[in-house]
């Protein structure tokens, strides 16, 4: 069987909605399945096909136990979504590859770099990308960012415009880095999502501006094809170790297009709904790659000024026991 599992369902629940709806394309009788830490109280978890329980991303036995869950339902493929099972996924992609599953994940190098902030300015600068420039703790030059080395959805990130408001714990605190602060009255921020082949070559990139943001994640947002695609095609056409969906964050100045390197996530974003409904079939050419063993062009073909309004709904069930 080439069933699907996606990891860490929790709300995603439109990805989930997406893989299902081009895995039974190809396969009619095939399964998208999430796996959760308490999939009775996850959405994604509710809609999919079926929903595996495992142990917290966290327990040092996690890789282990997805692992089984994987063997015990034919799966095929393997979709990470959070930042925190990145790496030990990445890490162990040969082991499940025995078994023929296939963790659609970048190399361990490149996640490596992308889940520490300094590291990943590196790789912008190596790119020819620029970015915010990083303050000393005694030598800063407000208004200042601070973000932790290895943070993700923007916890413990700090906006600070006067000097009255650094307390001691954010002078302190090892992991948290001062930058500068580049504001959004003349910045346009975007999430660009980025597809590589099993070569590490880009063959889509979908610009998403960012139009309003909660809990970290995009709520508002339109795809813009302008100096930013072209840069990025230019920049990104070839990224060693990039594999499958990578989102990569930019500022965009509103008036001179100059373009500022944020971050880079090895995995699926919030947003990426957008970007599958303007005509980035990630699912599908995932599925493509790795069961149908197909070759990608590259594709352009996406639908420009398509804006996303998010809001919530709900999912009930019925006689549901604690």
């Amino acid at each position: 069987m080439n069933n699907i599992l996606i990891t860490s369902g929790g709300r995603r629940v439109s990805l989930v909605k997406a893989f299902m709806k081009e895995l039974k394309v190809f396969f009619p009788s095939a399964k998208v399945f999430v796996a959760d830490f308490n999939p009775k109280l996850s959405p994604a978890s509710q809609i999919a096909d079926e929903c595996i329980e495992v142990c917290k991303v966290t327990d040092k036995n996690y890789s282990d136990c997805l692992l089984k869950a994987c063997v015990d339902n034919n799966i095929k493929i393997v979709i990470p979504t959070i930042d925190t099972e990145l790496l030990i996924l990445s890490q162990n992609k040969k082991k499940f590859l025995k078994h023929n599953i296939t963790i659609v994940i970048s190399d361990e190098n490149l996640v490596k770099v992308c889940v520490d902030k300094i590291n990943t300015h590196t790789l912008f600068k190596k790119l020819d990308v620029k970015v915010a420039k990083e303050y000393s703790k005694d030598n800063y030059k407000l208004p200042i960012y601070i973000k932790p080395i290895n943070g993700s959805g923007s916890k413990s990130n700090f906006i600070i415009k006067k000097k009255s408001q650094i307390s001691k714990y954010l002078l302190k605190k090892k992991s948290l880095k001062f930058f500068e602060y580049f504001d959004l009255k003349l910045y346009d921020e975007y999430t660009c999502d980025l597809y590589y082949d099993v070569t590490n070559n880009l063959k889509c990139a979908i610009p998403r501006k960012r139009i309003e943001i909660r809990a970290g994640e995009v709520s508002k947002g339109v795809t813009k094809r302008n100096v930013l695609k072209t840069f990025i095609d230019n920049k990104f056409s070839f990224l060693e170790g990039a594999i499958g969906c990578i989102t990569v964050q930019f500022f965009l100045h509103k008036e001179t297009n100059d373009i500022i390197g944020i971050e880079i996530n090895p995995r699926f974003g919030g947003g990426f709904p957008l970007s599958y409904l303007a005509g980035g079939n990630y699912p599908k050419w995932i599925i493509q790659e790795y069961i149908l063993n197909e070759k990608l062009n590259y594709f352009d073909n996406w639908e420009n000024n398509l804006l996303m309004l998010r809001y919530d709904d709900e999912i009930l069930i019925k006689n549901h026991e604690e």
